[in-house]
This record gives C-alpha cells, structure tokens and sequence, in this order.
C-alpha cells in the first residue's frame, strides 16, 4: 500500500509544475481521452496500481475536498477549483479540457500562496 511522505504543499506545486509542463495533455498510449486531473499524475498515491489500493482517505489531496464529498468514489473531483465552487467533476462535464487546465491553474497557484504564506505563520509569531 502507497505512503506519501511528502507535503501538500509539495504535492500541489508538483501538480503545478506537471500541469505547466503539458503533463494533462493526450498520451501517445492511450490517445482516446485525457489523462484524468490529480487522477492519472504523481500526486495520485493509487496511479498505476491494479491491486492493493490505497483508501482515497490517505491522499493529501483530501484536505482539499469538501466534508460532503470525500465519500465519494474519486474524491479529488470534487474539490472546487474557482470562485463559482465548479469542481473538476463539473469541468469534465460542462467545460473543455483548456478551460479546465486553465482554472486547474489558476486554483494551484492560489493554494500553494495560501499555505506558503500559511507555513510562515509559525516563524513569524516566535518573533
């Protein structure tokens, strides 16, 4: 069963890099459909496994979830990626895959400024 000892941190600006690399765009081995959002990159503690999944519970995409949501059989599409709450469940839905990477974007960078500055937080009240 997969562990992951990195940070969210970590894993949202991985994500980040990934997704400005052109990561989400179409693979030459299945040229079909897309690669599926946080589902089909590193971040995914269950990518490539066939057997012997690890519980969506233990993803550090998790805390990005919301409560009402995190029953659900691929959790990380339902976490909100804009101001309107549209998850990247509803962007496969009623969206393009460019808008979707665009918001996808847009929200990673926003998070990794909230819990970079958010990291700072402890540093600063020692002082």
């Amino acid at each position: 069963m997969a562990h992951d000892d990195r940070s969210p941190l970590e894993v949202l600006k991985f994500e980040l890099e990934f997704l400005e690399a052109g990561g989400y765009g179409r693979s030459p081995h299945n040229p079909q459909r897309p690669p599926f959002i946080f589902e089909d990159s590193l971040s995914c503690i269950n990518l490539g496994c066939k057997t012997d999944r690890a519980p969506c519970s233990e993803c550090l995409m998790m805390q990005f979830v919301p409560p009402a949501k995190r029953s659900e059989a691929v959790p990380c599409r339902h976490i909100p990626i804009n101001e309107a709450g549209e998850t990247v469940e509803s962007f496969y839905r009623h969206r393009t895959q460019l808008e979707l990477e665009e918001a996808l974007g847009t929200w990673l960078r926003s998070a990794i400024k909230r819990l970079e500055a958010e990291s700072l937080q402890p540093s600063q009240q020692r002082r």
